[in-house]
This record gives C-alpha cells, sequence and structure tokens, in this order.
C-alpha cells in the first residue's frame, strides 16, 4: 500500500520566483497565498547579488515586488532587472510585478514611468474602478486597495487596461501571462505598521492619507482585498506557456 501511495501521491508543485528589493523585504501576504497553494519559494534578491534565473522552466511563475527606489534609477541592478523581464515575456510565463515590480514591467514593455505631475503620491487606501477587462480576469474587486507610491506608469502598447485609478489612471494591466499592480494587495499587518513607522515623513507627501487612516480603513477594506487576492493569485497560476500549442500547429 505504501508503494502505491507513493505512486499516487502527485508531484510537489514548481517554486515560485519571488524578487525582492530590500534586506529585510518579505513577500507578505502574496507569499502566504503560494504558500497555502502549495508552491514553495525561490526568494532572491538582485540588488544585494542574487542572480535571477536564464529561463523559468523550473518555476511556476514570478512576482517582482515593491521597493523604496524608481524604475528609473540608474542603478545597474534596476538596470538589470528591467532587462530580466524579457525571460518570462519571451517563454510565456506567469508575471506579476506588484508597485515597483508593474513599473518594471512597464518600462521593459516601453511605457514611461513618471511622478504625478502635481507631485501628489497614493499612501494608504484610495478607490479603483476594475474595467470589464478587469473583472473577466477576476470578479469581485475591492472598491479600495492599499498603495505606497509616488510615481505610476502609461500604459504600455499592446497591454489591455485592468483598473483605473483617480490621481493615477492606470491601476492594473495585463500584457499576455504579465499583470501590472500599482497597488499591494501583498501588504499584511505588520507590513503597514513598519511602513507607516520607518516611512512616516512619506506620510506628509500631498495625497498621502494619515497613518491612523492606513488602519483604520484596513479594518473596512482588507477582507475582500484578501479575498480578491486569493481568487486572482489562483487564476494567474494557472496561465501556461503557448509554446506547446504552437508547435502543435
Amino acid at each position: 500500500m505504501d508503494r502505491v501511495a507513493a505512486a499516487d501521491a502527485a508531484p510537489p508543485l514548481a517554486p515560485v520566483l519571488i524578487v525582492l528589493h530590500q534586506e529585510n523585504s518579505t513577500p507578505g501576504r502574496v507569499g502566504n497565498v503560494l504558500r497555502a497553494l502549495g508552491h514553495p519559494l525561490d526568494i532572491r534578491r538582485p540588488r544585494f547579488g542574487d542572480a535571477l534565473p536564464e529561463t523559468l522552466d523550473e518555476h511556476a511563475g514570478a512576482v517582482i515586488f515593491g521597493g523604496p527606489m524608481s524604475a528609473n534609477d540608474p542603478d545597474d541592478y534596476v538596470r538589470r532587472e528591467i532587462d530580466w523581464i524579457a525571460v518570462p515575456l519571451r517563454e510565456q510565463r506567469p508575471l506579476l510585478g506588484i508597485c515597483l515590480g508593474a513599473q518594471m514591467l512597464a518600462r521593459q514593455l516601453g511605457a514611461r514611468v513618471a511622478p504625478h505631475p502635481q507631485g501628489r503620491a497614493q499612501i494608504g487606501y484610495y478607490p479603483v474602478y476594475p474595467t470589464d477587462a478587469g473583472r473577466s480576469v477576476c470578479p469581485d474587486w475591492p472598491d479600495h486597495v492599499y498603495h505606497w507610491h509616488r510615481e505610476g506608469f502609461d500604459l504600455p502598447d499592446g497591454a489591455e487596461l485592468l483598473a483605473e485609478g483617480s490621481d493615477f489612471p492606470n491601476e492594473a494591466f495585463q500584457y499576455g501571462h504579465a499583470f501590472g499592480l500599482q497597488f499591494h494587495p501583498d501588504v499584511t499587518y505588520a507590513m503597514m505598521y513598519r511602513w507607516t513607522t520607518r516611512g512616516h515623513a512619506r506620510l506628509a507627501m500631498p495625497g498621502a492619507r494619515p497613518r491612523h487612516h492606513h488602519f483604520a480603513d484596513r479594518a473596512v477594506h482588507d477582507v475582500v482585498e484578501r479575498a480578491w487576492l486569493k481568487h486572482f493569485m489562483q487564476g494567474w497560476l494557472k496561465r501556461q506557456p503557448m509554446l506547446l500549442a504552437q508547435a502543435a500547429e
């Protein structure tokens, strides 16, 4: 019976590549969802010397997270990371960019990343308006999502807008198997506490929400955002490259 059980056991799921930009950053709630779905996490920090793989053949997908730097920075690791995004795009592997990661994806696709023309920031909860395409990808979007940024991206050529905003009109987009989210569904309560403590000075930027609003709004909006993230990640992981189908044609 033991041999039968071993033979019938499902093979382990492939890991998801996790790209982080600070020494103590974590994949937060996204990591929690991926682990709950059975995927190990392959965590890399290119800023601190970790290499990114030449192929994603051994990975189920890749998630590029946020950070305090800009996709426009001249640092070598920023440029190399933007260039590396060509790998999952070419191989049609599931790719998710969150905040800075979405801006890096936009840059790889030739779109502009820039500060708000009036210097406004989104730090806290703000409304989001899904498009018809966004609802087809994942229904039941939250009406407010958590942000921490002062730059936004133009919609890349060939991409489909999934959600709109106010000060920053492009909140989410899809390009093949790649998705960019300007907001932060990955943020846990502990992360929010840490960000609003260490980054307290940024709360004085035009448009930013006062610190106590972050936690009060989380009590209202977090349940829906958490449920949406789980549904979104499940659909994202199901996307597979079309290479085999194309070869059979």
